[in-house]
């Protein structure tokens, strides 16, 4: 068997755990701000915390004291047992009597800034053996060599809408290689997120509990109720149903559940966080019944479009409101963003969003970084265009962009890629014609070219591949795809596609496959997964069309979006390059192959060049 099939565990890392503590004890050997510091995490984590402090409450810290009154917490004399003949026996009787323990942090074998007092290596050394008799994890601060566990540099995020603490919190070590580098990347890490990254987990979570508010069939655990007939894993890219009057209380969980990972993955952060119960609501439950229209829900904030209220009067430049002329016709733009890197916008582009646009209705896929760009006033409508419910969310942008371009607003459809690649621009073009608004199309950079070329792959090279090929990986209504045969000379693009991976793997190596038109394609032949082109979480793998599919199981989580690309350019760049794969044979093709993957199975490849941080 291949020895590098897998990754190889190395080792000085660590399993890094969410605890927590219900009705579990944490005992906190010291009294100085490390001890509070420790006490306060504990608590956090629902836990019951005693202090054992020499001297009891008086030498503890003002915190410590503080939480004792408050009753958040217990101090304890530690100085009968240090007194006692044989302290390890008295401290192994003392944790006997303690229910439930489940860790102990010892703080003052660090030295205290204001005494100078430091717990002995000894004495701490006799605190660990105990603990460890006791088959109770112990911390030892500033003694690695005693520690079974570490606490890493964590922060807690608020909801900026409450002003409480929200369920996110992010934690780093450097497990004990860099303690004050481990608290500057955690401030740079807090700092590089949504300003409301805490609410919108808040919000997600309250979607979720939502979500379930269904009736299931007793004694039946979630996970197995939506894997029961499809046993699909909720992935982003996972179809959601259509919602019907006649689905089973299983079916309706499916669907909500489904429409949360889609909310998780693709929905810009400050979007999440502004939701309120009624726009989750209406999320989870599609206004849409089988093609039937319901009765639109009464709306009290913000709708699942981002739709605030509208009127019939506009702002004047002395604040008052001026009627707005009933004749003024509105104007539709239908424009591309790009791959997603917002330096890759066009001029044309970004001046209809940052000046011209007084609607924007933005499919999922635009990342936040292009939408930040958007003047704060400007209406923003979020599609809910996932897997599954793409008609019904095509149709309700559509009709949106209508109305508001009938009361005179700027209407920017804005998609990801070039709206005319599979972005279905040609239906929007002809529904808002037939409407009386002739749209603005404005290229973008598409996807297609410009993700395999942040991927080092040219679509096209002399010596290489003189032809390219893009298609979808999905039809219309789900349905399968044809996929061209083989030719050594093309390049083959295939764009929504990765979710659907195993069954185009079918098609493309399978003798007697239905639907390929043309030869099979050789099993050694190079493909990669780019996923999250052009942005800082960039996602290479590359492998070859026998091995892809285990290799992209193995790397776990997707992050969608995805494209795939087949064909000898992918490793033309490789190193000195391949730029001669026309002229090579069959035994010269399996060699080339694996040493461009090393005598590996599959490579990838994290992030961008440093070049483009500069960039925007």
């Amino acid at each position: 068997m291949d020895c590098e099939r897998y990754p190889q565990p190395a080792s000085g890392g660590s399993l890094i755990l969410a605890f927590r503590l219900q009705s579990k004890t944490t005992l906190i050997i010291g009294s100085n701000t490390l001890a509070a510091n420790r006490a306060f995490a504990a608590l956090e984590a629902e836990s019951d915390v005693i202090v054992l402090a020499p001297g009891g409450e008086a030498s503890a810290c003002d915190e410590l004291q503080w939480r004792m009154h408050q009753k958040q917490l217990s101090i304890v004399d530690m100085n009968a047992l240090h007194q006692a003949a044989d302290f390890a026996a008295e401290f192994r009787a003392y944790l006997d009597t303690l229910p439930n323990l489940a860790l102990v942090c010892v703080t003052d074998s660090l030295a205290h800034r204001e005494s100078n007092t430091r717990r002995s290596y000894d004495s701490a050394k006799a605190i660990f053996d105990v603990c460890r008799s006791c088959r109770i994890l112990v911390n030892i601060t500033d003694v690695p060599e005693l520690c079974d566990f570490t606490l890493p540099a964590a922060h807690r995020f608020a909801d900026l809408g409450t002003g409480r603490p929200s369920p996110l919190q992010i934690a780093i070590t450097t497990n004990g290689q860099g303690c004050r580098l481990g608290g500057r990347l955690r401030r740079e890490i807090i700092s590089s997120l949504p300003q409301n990254v805490g609410g919108a987990t808040e919000r997600l979570g309250r979607m979720r509990q939502r979500a379930k508010l269904t009736t299931t069939p007793e004694n039946l655990p979630v996970f197995q109720q939506l894997d029961k007939e499809t046993s699909e894993s909720l992935t982003p890219n996972t179809p959601v149903p259509q919602r019907s009057i006649f689905e089973s209380p299983v079916e309706r969980l499916q669907r909500r559940m489904r429409w949360v990972a889609q909310m998780s993955e693709y929905w810009p952060i400050e979007h999440l966080a502004r939701l309120q119960d009624s726009d989750i609501d209406e999320l989870l439950d599609s206004q849409v019944i089988d093609g039937i229209q319901a009765p639109p829900t009464q709306r009290t904030g913000h709708s699942t479009t981002e739709d605030f209220e509208q009127t019939d009067t506009i702002p004047s430049q002395h604040g008052l409101l001026i009627e707005q002329p009933k004749t003024f016709k509105g104007r539709v733009f239908l424009v591309g963003s790009g791959p997603g890197h917002p330096s890759l916008l066009t001029v044309a582009t970004l001046d209809v969003l940052t000046k011209r646009a007084t609607v924007v209705l933005s499919d999922k896929l635009v990342p936040a970084s292009v939408l930040d760009l958007i003047p704060k006033h400007v209406k923003i409508h979020i599609a809910k265009k996932f897997p599954g419910n793409a008609d019904n969310a095509q149709n309700e942008m559509m009709q949106i962009g209508v109305e508001a371009a009938s009361r005179g607003e700027t209407v920017v459809r804005l998609k990801q890629g070039d709206p005319m690649v599979y972005g279905r621009a040609g239906e929007e073009v002809l529904y808002f014609r037939s409407h009386g608004f002739e749209p603005v199309v404005i290229p973008g950079v598409t996807s297609a070219i410009a993700g395999p070329t942040f991927a080092g792959i040219p679509v096209t090279q002399r010596g290489v591949s003189d032809s390219l090929t893009i298609c979808t990986g999905v039809g219309r209504h789900g349905k399968d795809v044809y996929i061209p045969g083989y030719e050594r000379s093309r390049t083959l693009v295939i764009l929504m596609g990765v979710a659907r991976l195993k069954s185009l793997l079918e098609a493309l190596l399978s003798e007697t496959s239905k639907n390929r038109n043309g030869l099979a394609y050789p099993s050694y032949l190079p493909i990669a997964i780019v996923e999250r082109a052009s942005m800082p979480d960039q996602r290479v793998l590359v492998s070859t069309l026998t091995s892809i599919a285990e290799a992209l199981e193995v790397l776990g989580e997707q992050r969608p979006p995805g494209m795939i690309v087949i064909g000898w350019s992918v490793l033309a760049l490789h190193d000195t390059g391949f730029i001669d794969a026309l002229d090579n044979d069959d035994i010269l093709d399996h060699e080339v192959v694996e040493k461009w993957l090393s005598g590996k199975t599959s490579r990838t490849f994290e992030g961008l060049v440093d070049a483009w941080d500069q960039l925007s």
